[in-house]
């Protein structure tokens, strides 16, 4: 597959998002998503419930990328998926922007926030305009409307609209990774969620998007919440990190170089050492940060020259 960019130009029309009214403003000033003393247990078999997540108390930047990473089962998809309340926690509260998601419909807030799933959950019988336009038509928009945020947001994520009328089943899975994109973008929500997205495509494929999403989010600055369970895409992609232990402990939160250098215990320092590259030495860390700021400046410059030509 060839590499295709993200394109580094906004998007120039989005839907009204019903709950969050404040979705243009400058990230320096929002709130962020606050998580506060939040549990989570689910019953056994044994009678005895198994905990998920151990109280809970996490701020994540508004504008920036914040990475949930640990083993299989340490609570991070449980905690991204609190966040649009397809899970509820038994106790605590979560705020976007100051907003209690708890008072909120969960209907109306998962249309106001993004989401990429692994697999992409692409209706199979929709065209990827059709995927795309679906929740610009929730929001309102009329169906010409929609069709052309499709198109707009298919340049996005660095495919030409002749993919509009194709269906999932003939995407690759970078293309179906890449619709999965546009549509959490549709309603240019200033949240977007996603869930290990980059884990099943190949490792060059997965480099591509790494390297694209770096991109666009230096266009865009959305508030992301990424999970994965490898430190290597932490490192790469977070602009903060939280570590997660198994039994649903919070066992670190930073920024990667502290992480690497200052590991808050003995599980955090076993966890990155375990890294899939086995290489996360100062120099790795330095490259990836390098990479972050490059394709921030990259994406700073395209739209500096875009307004220019107009």
């Amino acid at each position: 597959m060839t590499a295709q960019n993200f394109s580094t130009q906004p998007p120039e029309s989005s839907p009204q998002i019903p709950w969050a009214k404040n979705a243009a403003v400058d990230s320096a000033q929002a709130g962020g998503i606050r998580l506060e003393n939040i549990t989570k247990s689910y019953p056994s078999r044994t009678g005895e419930p198994t905990t998920v997540l151990q109280n809970l108390n996490l701020h994540i930047p508004a504008g920036q990328i914040t990475v949930f990473v640990g083993p299989s089962g340490c609570g991070k998809t449980t905690s991204l998926r609190m966040i649009n309340r397809m899970v509820e926690p038994n106790s605590g509260t979560i705020t976007i922007d100051g907003v209690n998601v708890h008072e909120k419909n969960p209907y109306e807030l998962r249309r106001g926030i993004g989401y990429v799933m692994q697999q992409g959950g692409l209706m199979p019988h929709r065209t990827v305009a059709q995927n795309i336009a679906t929740v610009p038509r929730l929001l309102g928009a009329s169906r010409k409307e929609a069709q052309a945020r499709a198109l707009e947001l298919l340049n996005v994520v660095g495919l030409d609209s002749s993919y509009a009328k194709r269906y999932p089943s003939q995407l690759s899975g970078g293309q179906v990774q890449r619709v999965g994109v546009a549509r959490a973008l549709a309603a240019d929500a200033p949240v977007l969620l996603m869930d290990e997205p980059f884990s099943a495509v190949d490792p060059v494929v997965r480099t591509d998007l790494q390297k694209e999403l770096l991109r666009l989010q230096g266009q865009l600055a959305k508030t992301i919440v990424f999970v994965t369970h490898d430190i290597d895409e932490a490192l790469l992609l977070g602009d903060t990190i939280a570590v997660f232990a198994e039994g649903g402990r919070l066992a670190q939160f930073g920024t990667p170089e502290e992480i690497l250098y200052s590991p808050a215990d003995d599980f955090v320092r076993s966890f990155v050492s375990r890294s899939v590259a086995g290489l996360l030495d100062e120099q790795t860390v330095r490259q990836a940060r390098a990479r972050r700021l490059a394709t921030s400046r990259e994406a700073q410059n395209g739209a500096v020259e875009g307004e220019k030509s107009e």
